[in-house]
């Protein structure tokens, strides 16, 4: 056998992911504000783009028509969806339409919203910029609440309690509001908070200067009855009130001293360590409001969605005047631009409202009920309802927000935890699985008995939840339960 270069053919086939894909991708998961930013830069940018600031009664003038979308069937309006318990009536988006109607059907209105037209992508992916970002409060408290062995309806209380931290890690929120408004009362929320309260950093989610510092001194185990009458006079130690002070404390000169010196050691801003983001107005995408006969009505929001147009008639008129092949290659490039950006932003219009109509549907009792009635809810199951793959609803529910008549929340706050069944059922809610867990350690009463997390796995997979080993040590973890070599140890001492 000879060995030497030689030439071969070979068929096969592959996925090429086209510059215009990548962009598509990254449309989806830019946020409302992104969105407008990179429509003002292609505006200025692509010469045949323009603005639609045209009324819609006025459409049909004849100076500016839809690039090519009549060709593709891509309707220019974005239906809302009906729900009623299971069932969900989605108008005729796919029917192409020039502008918003209204229809009546038996039950309930179909109710028709303009999709807008506008867009961004950026030109490289800033994959190295993400790995180099800097981790926010936000985030480091959502990475904590991940672990914490919440169940479902303190999980989504916590959410909200973390969106309302400010740069500094403090509350900015009313515990009573925020009660009233996700349905289980004030008591419930202060649980909750008092969770929150053992996160990292020592003194974030405090609601005052006094309540932080005492979360510090408390993990120090410093919070005696001197130190919690400090903390309720600060406003004498600013003005260097020391003999009234020590009559408060009931301390002498020097302990006061120490005590003093013991607060100038704590962090009164301990979110200040963490990077931060501009703050921007948060506009929802997407409007629920509660209709006739229990529907919820599913509406984007238009006024997030510019609009832009091809300007045909420009186009017409520059091209007869292009002479060399750079200016026509110019012209068409931008014209395939064009003509591409206004299809995809429609489709990413009809792409949101489909997924957010879809987590309606599944959420329903949040909505109607409060944050008790939260349900499981991950991507594959929305995924498979609307026939969209993970990646894509993941990338949808990115930096996207729902009003509701129960507040304003971003579509990830309604994807919680759920452990799938060995037996093919229905799935099993991540609090019950960290349930039974805590109960199999409970019975415990000898180093004979102590259950290895592999043998927990097993009891578990009999009883149908089909869970992995490093899953029921992370709930163990969360739950500061020892492992079992530590739990069979203390129980030997203990005889």
């Amino acid at each position: 056998m000879s060995l030497g270069p030689r030439l071969e053919l070979r068929q096969g086939q592959g996925l090429v992911i086209t510059p215009q894909l990548q962009q598509a991708i990254k449309l989806l998961q830019l946020s409302n504000i992104e969105l407008e930013a990179f429509v003002e830069a292609e505006l200025e940018r692509n010469p045949l783009l323009q603005r639609d600031a045209e009324p819609e009664a006025e459409q049909d003038a004849p100076k500016v028509d839809r690039a090519e979308a009549a060709a593709d069937e891509m309707p220019d309006a974005a239906a809302t969806a009906d729900m009623d318990g299971g069932h969900e009536e989605l108008s005729p988006g796919e029917r192409d339409s020039g502008e918003g109607g209204e229809a009546a059907d038996g039950g309930g209105a179909i109710d028709w919203s303009r999709a807008g037209k506008g867009g961004s992508f950026e030109s490289e992916d800033d994959f190295e910029g993400r790995l180099s970002k800097e981790k926010t409060l936000s985030e480091h408290l959502h990475d904590q609440l991940a672990v914490a062995g919440l169940s479902e309806a303190e999980r989504g209380v916590a959410a909200v309690l973390i969106d309302a931290v400010d740069e500094g890690g403090y509350l900015r929120a009313d515990l009573d509001e925020i009660g009233e408004r996700l349905g289980c009362g004030m008591p419930f929320v202060e649980g909750v908070l008092s969770v929150l309260h053992g996160f990292e950093p020592t003194g974030v989610m405090a609601r005052d200067v006094r309540e932080c510092l005492s979360l510090q001194l408390r993990e120090k185990d410093r919070l005696d009855p001197a130190m919690d009458a400090l903390l309720a006079n600060l406003d004498l130690l600013a003005r260097r009130d020391m003999a009234g002070l020590k009559k408060l404390c009931g301390v002498d000169d020097e302990d006061l001293r120490d005590m003093i010196s013991e607060l100038r050691a704590l962090t009164p801003r301990p979110g200040a360590a963490f990077g931060g983001e501009p703050a921007h107005p948060v506009s929802p995408d997407v409007y629920v409001r509660e209709g006739p006969g229990g529907l919820w009505h599913v509406e984007l929001n238009t006024d997030t969605l510019p609009r832009v147009l091809v300007d045909q008639r420009y186009h017409a008129r520059v091209s007869g005047g292009a002479r060399t092949e750079a200016d026509k290659a110019f012209l068409s490039d931008c014209m395939a631009t064009a003509s591409w950006l206004v299809r995809s932003l429609d489709q990413r219009a009809r792409t949101i409202l489909k997924v957010a109509s879809e987590i309606v549907r599944q959420q329903d009792g949040f909505l109607a009920y409060g944050v008790q009635h939260l349900r499981p809810l991950n991507l594959k199951t929305v995924a498979d309802a609307i026939g969209m793959h993970e990646s894509t609803v993941s990338r949808v529910t990115s930096n996207k927000y729902i009003a509701t008549p129960r507040g304003l929340f971003e579509l990830k706050f309604f994807f919680t935890a759920s452990i799938a069944s060995s037996s093919g059922g229905e799935a099993h809610s991540a609090e019950s699985v960290r349930h039974r867990i805590r109960q199999l350690i409970e019975t415990e009463r000898d180093e004979t008995q102590v259950h290895s997390d592999d043998t927990i796995v097993d009891i578990l997979k009999e009883a149908g939840v089909d869970i992995a080993r490093r899953t029921v040590a992370k709930y163990r973890e969360a739950m500061r339960i020892p492992s079992s070599v530590e739990r069979r140890r203390a129980l030997r001492a203990a005889v």
